[in-house]
């Protein structure tokens, strides 16, 4: 057997190199085309010294934070649709812990995101090295254990050897569409450096098309059954039908049986906004359309959802005590949830045999005449929150803006806080797949970083973040990033004095305003942060604005930059849409406040509507 002699870095980097891809529009790329790094003395001299030698074909960017590196890896990953990995690197110690939350949004959001950090010394000679932690009756364990509640595959490489097993399984697990999500590789110091002759075959090009499973003939059997049995079906429309490629399937299926779509945050631009059977975004998050139309629907067809608690208002929003839910999902895990009828398998392949055996089936007209009555309340409503006033902007505005001012290839990126809810109904998808809301996770911090990485899959694209004050206090050193790399972004930064949203939920449930905004903070002096300043600082072009019609002119001045531009205003604090649906949190049985006690009153009456048991 020809064999080729190399360290166990190298070896990494020669796989990685070798892995091919078949992207959505059937060209082949690299399967990793790129890693985000922060070196140190646990990665550094092995592993930094393989990618430098390759950097031509393997690109290296350097990152300002671990924990942003992978974050941008993360929506790099969501912006091209699975069909990519991107590599992120640490030393060990606290640069591999600062990932551990980026792991946590991938597998979340089911993301794949290649994760290698330094690990101690496999010969524990030089025990405790610098930034090791010691565990005293497991002297095997490391910070990189950390990893594992948050990764799909999670591996600790103890020889070289072992990476021919390792490294393909890790690669199937992060393109497998049922176990997609992040991969972990330990790598102690001392293994990086120490070679072994490695078969040449383990290097040679490997291109990978993902599989698109099909469903069984009697799960679809009965699927079909369902919902020839339907008067009011919906569909609800997950992360699922972007990943694999299904809007044009989903669109067919919806026109051709007369079946109105409803979103969830990770599906949303499933469809645009103005197709005749979209019905909203769906659940708490969503809008009064979506959710009455869920209310009364018999049956429900998932589509590559998850059906969090924000879809389903804590299993509030189907009403209908005789509702039935076909999963059609690649994951078993999620075709199955809550009793549904599963149908496992991809999602474009899926509803195209489904939509085989319903034949000429239609639901009636007045199903669909009522999802186009409902939605006609949502626009109106959304029209009428996020029209221009002199008055201190809300949120809505200033998505309405961006969104009536909108052109071909944005795409609107957002994270936690109060944006979720904000962008979910006040950008009304013009495109498919113009959209990505971190919602899994709902990790703060997730928003600038995951603008630098959108932008870096879509150079094409104009990205917009949009951001409070809150996760840009937590990170914005990629806005740096992005200056230094060339990847332009335009973020939209709403300073409302705090965490606004979170102030919200704690005044609702009956508490009083505590730690969430700065004012009721314990401080000396309430200060705001100068944010246009602050990206000033790191190169990029920024302004303050105070009025929706200026950020409206500042957008321009921002399309027309040459580097990321921030725009930053203050907003207010406490207007948010409405229109979402019961959610489901933990309020105190015994408080001294009468206001928690009538929040938990009204808590338990609406857990009177949840499908316990599904």
């Amino acid at each position: 057997m020809e064999t080729i002699r190399l360290t166990t870095a190298q070896a990494i980097v020669r796989f990685l190199i070798a892995q091919r891809t078949i992207l959505g529009d059937g060209t082949e790329a690299p399967l990793f085309p790129g890693v985000f790094a922060i070196f140190g003395h646990g990665n550094v001299t092995c592993l930094g010294q393989a990618l430098e030698e390759a950097s031509n074909e393997l690109p290296t960017w350097r990152g300002q934070n671990e924990q942003g590196m992978a974050l941008a890896a993360t929506a790099y990953a969501k912006a091209v649709r699975r069909r990519q990995i991107m590599i992120a690197t640490s030393s060990i110690g606290p640069g591999a812990t600062n990932m551990i939350t980026a792991a946590g949004v991938a597998h979340s959001n089911r993301l794949p995101l290649l994760l290698l950090s330094g690990d101690a010394f496999a010969s524990r000679v030089p025990d405790p090295v610098l930034q090791q932690v010691e565990h005293f009756g497991d002297p095997s364990t490391t910070v990189n254990d950390g990893f594992r509640p948050v990764t799909r595959h999670w591996d600790r490489i103890m020889r070289p050897e072992q990476l021919v097993q390792s490294l393909p399984q890790a690669v199937a697990t992060m393109l497998d569409p049922a176990d997609c999500g992040p991969a972990f590789l330990g790598l102690p110091q001392d293994i990086q450096a120490e070679a072994f002759d490695f078969p040449s075959v383990f290097f040679e090009t490997q291109v990978h098309d993902i599989a698109r499973p099909r469903p069984d003939n009697r799960q679809l059997d009965r699927a079909a059954a369902a919902l020839r049995g339907a008067t009011r079906p919906l569909i609800v429309a997950g992360g699922g039908v972007h990943y694999s490629f299904a809007e044009t399937e989903l669109d067919s299926f919806a026109t051709r049986h007369n079946i109105p779509i409803v979103e969830t945050v990770a599906g949303k631009a499933s469809v645009v906004a103005s197709h005749p059977l979209y019905g909203g975004p769906i659940g708490v998050t969503g809008c009064e359309s979506a959710n009455n139309l869920a209310a009364e629907a018999d049956v429900v067809l998932s589509v590559g959802c998850r059906l969090a608690d924000f879809t389903t208002g804590s299993w509030t929003v189907f009403k209908n005590e005789a509702v039935s839910i076909i999963g059609l999902n690649a994951a078993r895990f999620d075709a199955v949830k809550h009793r549904s009828l599963p149908v496992v398998g991809d999602a474009r392949e899926g509803l195209a045999e489904l939509s085989s055996r319903l034949g000429d089936w239609r639901s009636g007209p007045d199903w669909s005449d009522r999802t186009a009555a409902e939605v006609a309340g949502y626009h109106r409503y959304i029209d009428k929150i996020a029209a221009s006033s002199d008055d201190i902007p809300t949120y809505a505005q200033v998505v309405g803006a961006i969104d009536r001012n909108k052109e071909p290839g944005d795409y609107a990126l957002a994270a936690a806080g109060g944006f979720p809810g904000e962008v979910n109904n006040g950008w009304r998808a013009a495109e498919i797949n113009s959209f990505d809301c971190e919602y899994g996770f709902s990790c703060m911090g997730y928003e600038i970083a995951g603008g630098w990485g959108a932008k870096m899959a879509m150079p094409d694209r104009e990205v917009i973040v949009f951001v409070g004050d809150g996760s840009t206090m937590m990170m914005n050193s990629d806005l740096y990033s992005s200056v230094l790399s060339g990847h332009k972004m335009i973020v939209i930064v709403c300073d409302n004095g705090g965490f606004a949203v979170i102030n919200r939920l704690q005044v609702n449930q009956g508490g009083a305003p505590f730690n969430n905004f700065i004012a009721d903070s314990r401080i000396v002096e309430e200060v705001r942060v100068d944010f246009a300043a602050v990206a000033s600082a790191q190169g990029c072009h920024s302004e303050t604005v105070t009025t929706v019609a200026e950020l409206e002119e500042a957008v321009q001045r921002a399309r027309a930059a040459d580097r990321t531009y921030v725009i930053a205003l203050q907003t207010h604090q406490n207007s948010w849409t409405e229109g979402g649906s019961f959610w489901e949190v933990g309020v105190p049985e015994v408080s001294s406040r009468q206001s928690v006690l009538d929040a938990k009153a009204v808590l338990e009456a609406g857990k009177t509507e949840r499908r316990v048991g599904w």
